[in-house]
């Protein structure tokens, strides 16, 4: 944010803190909006095609609304940090409740797991997308494509640890303290997890991979920032990202 835009906004937030200013209200969505287009272009990266980015865009539009409804500005946390976390939560919400997944991509799913449970027991390793394909008589792409969509549908559940604090659900982020801790022991789980699950990704995926995860995860490029530093299209960058995920399925469920 520029130093000009900063103090605009210094000014808008007094008046809408005060007076609920409708006018200083309307500027600052405007001012924060580019946490809305970052949102929405990130989640929708993982989606299938026939979820709407409109859609998308209205869940994240409520959060930011709800943001701005609900930020207190006495507590230690930065208006960014707190409107990002209820877009994201938003749109996650407004996911699940309109079961996005489609009832023939879950029935693929279920061939597919089917396939990968069979092929497994009768291989003595894991099998791949290819394998899987031949067996289910769907493309190799499509598999992958499958098991990347149902991931995410279980991201979703895993995400959906709410309780509700008088102003509505919120999501489980929103729920911690900000002075809270973990204890050794659930310091100690996690950072087992961590390794293990480090050592996975090493092993398990290729430099390429390894690098689309890290860059998606931990540096949260979108699919189009992490084509244009590998100097790939988005299409294979969404490629490498879901054969990744796939070789990944097994182990976070296990985790």
């Amino acid at each position: 944010m520029s130093q000009i835009q900063k103090n605009d906004s210094q000014s808008y937030w007094k008046k809408w803190i005060e007076d609920r200013d409708i006018h200083a209200g309307d500027a600052l969505i405007r001012i924060y909006m580019p946490l809305v287009h970052f949102q929405v272009n990130r989640i929708s990266q993982n989606l299938p095609s026939n979820v709407s980015r409109d859609d998308l865009r209205s869940f994240a539009m409520m959060g930011l609304y709800d943001a701005l409804e609900k930020f207190d500005p006495n507590r230690d946390l930065k208006f960014e940090t707190y409107a990002s976390i209820r877009i994201r939560g938003n749109i996650m919400d407004g996911l699940r409740k309109e079961d996005w997944l489609p009832r023939t991509t879950r029935d693929k799913a279920k061939k597919i797991d089917y396939a990968i449970e069979t092929l497994e027991q009768s291989l003595q390793r894991k099998a791949t997308p290819e394998e899987i394909a031949q067996y289910t008589g769907y493309s190799s792409s499509e598999v992958v494509n499958v098991v990347n969509d149902v991931f995410f549908s279980n991201m979703l559940s895993v995400d959906e640890q709410i309780k509700d604090d008088g102003d509505g659900q919120v999501n489980f982020i929103q729920t911690l303290k900000d002075n809270g801790t973990l204890t050794p022991e659930e310091a100690l789980l996690k950072e087992e997890q961590i390794e293990q699950l480090a050592k996975t990704i090493v092993t398990e995926l290729n430099e390429k991979e390894q690098l689309v995860i890290s860059l998606f995860y931990h540096e949260e490029l979108t699919f189009t920032e992490i084509g244009t530093v590998l100097k790939l299209s988005t299409s294979r960058v969404s490629q490498i990202h879901a054969k990744a995920i796939f070789k990944l399925r097994d182990l976070l469920s296990k985790i």
